[in-house]
């Protein structure tokens, strides 16, 4: 009785190993992750801009911590289907050295006994481009790869999505995070995952691109856990894309490059018109470079926005304070008083500051509030 106790445990502990492995065979080694993970992903390089990146979905919670790995110069990476993680600094490291995305594939599969489960997809600095998929990945399983980018999954409802992830990105225009993006939704609009979706990732290495030009973390954004996931990251893109644009329009004309500043302001404003903020930095933008008769008609038309709004007003009167433009500056000064008395004590606080730009009219603006 004990012995057959003993054998049935044994059986069920055997039959258990078999269930939880992809192809329901008994493995060596124990995985981490015994379900399969469905996963797509799209690798690239801009040449124009030297910007490197990876976007990816998967129905796998925080995908962003897992499979993207971007170095500004050196190339982009992403490791899925039961990814090796080393994959991501160890390719780095192997692109940094000069080899190719083919040979750096090869030498991180060389030593993994795992290898037949894993995918990978690699893009260097110069734009080669090359992807791996194990025989063991769960179909649908494979890549498309092109100029400057390589497109892969595994568990996928059919290869349509990788075919349609490589059309977009070779058809569509603009900086490399918006292909990225656009190619990812167009991923998840030909079938996606089988299993459906929870996270997606964004990741966009630009030399001294990062906040203040300080790193090279161009765009860094993760949707860990959510229903669209895609959806939700084209929402925090759209949000961020707005500021930072203003950082870089203000970095670029600290830089003395006011027509490319004002170009940033325009793209992101094309791609967002929403965005109260990057419509006034455009009007300081050209107010600043001397393009009054452009720069007031902007600055009118962020007010139009809301011309009830008192911090509209406000901020106009800073951008025309800025700009030298004082009747302009105390014509809102006053629209601002009108709708909302209590800004008088921020103008007495403004006109106080010897860094502030109402400081020369501070006589002006005085009477103004004894009014």
């Amino acid at each position: 009785m004990r012995g057959s106790l003993l054998l049935h445990s044994l059986v069920a502990v055997l039959l258990a190993a078999c269930s939880s492995s992809p192809e329901g065979q008994l493995e060596t080694g124990l995985r981490s992750s015994p379900e399969p993970t469905s996963t797509f992903s799209i690798v690239a390089l801009d040449p124009e801009s030297g910007d490197l990146g990876v976007a990816v979905q998967s129905k796998f919670f925080g995908v962003g911590a897992v499979v993207p790995w971007v170095e500004a110069g050196t190339g982009a990476i992403a490791t899925q289907s039961y990814a090796n993680t080393s994959f991501g600094p160890r390719g780095l490291e192997l692109l940094r050295e000069g080899r190719s995305p083919e040979e750096v594939a090869r030498k991180l599969l060389e030593a993994d006994p795992e290898k037949q489960f894993r995918q990978l997809g690699i893009v260097d600095g110069k734009g080669r481009s090359h992807s791996f998929t194990g025989d063991r990945c769960v179909e649908w399983a494979g890549a498309r790869a092109g100029e400057n980018f390589t497109a892969q999954g595994n568990l996928l409802v059919s290869r349509a999505t990788v075919e349609a992830m490589a059309r977009t990105f070779d058809e569509s225009k603009g900086e490399l995070a918006v292909r990225l993006l656009a190619a990812l939704e167009a991923g998840q609009q030909a079938g996606g995952d089988a299993r459906g979706r929870q996270s997606a990732a964004l990741s966009v290495a630009r030399k001294n691109g990062g906040y203040g030009g300080y790193n090279d973390r161009y765009v860094d954004l993760r949707v860990d856990d959510h229903p669209n996931p895609i959806a939700e990251l084209r929402r925090l893109f759209d949000l961020n894309s707005g500021k930072d644009a203003v950082s870089q329009a203000r970095r670029l004309v600290h830089q003395g490059h006011v027509e490319r500043a004002a170009q940033r302001l325009r793209v992101a404003i094309a791609r967002d018109p929403d965005r109260d903020s990057v419509h006034f930095e455009l009007a300081r933008v050209l107010l600043a470079a001397g393009k009054d008769e452009e720069g007031r008609a902007e600055l009118s038309a962020a007010v139009a926005r809301s011309p009830g709004y008192d911090h509209y007003h406000y901020r106009a009167a800073q951008i025309l304070a800025e700009s030298g433009s004082a009747a302009a500056c105390l014509q809102e000064v006053e629209k601002t008083l009108a709708i909302n008395s209590e800004y008088a004590e921020v103008f007495r606080r403004e006109i106080e500051s010897p860094v502030s730009a109402f400081r020369p009219l501070r006589e002006k603006i005085e009477s103004l509030l004894r009014s």
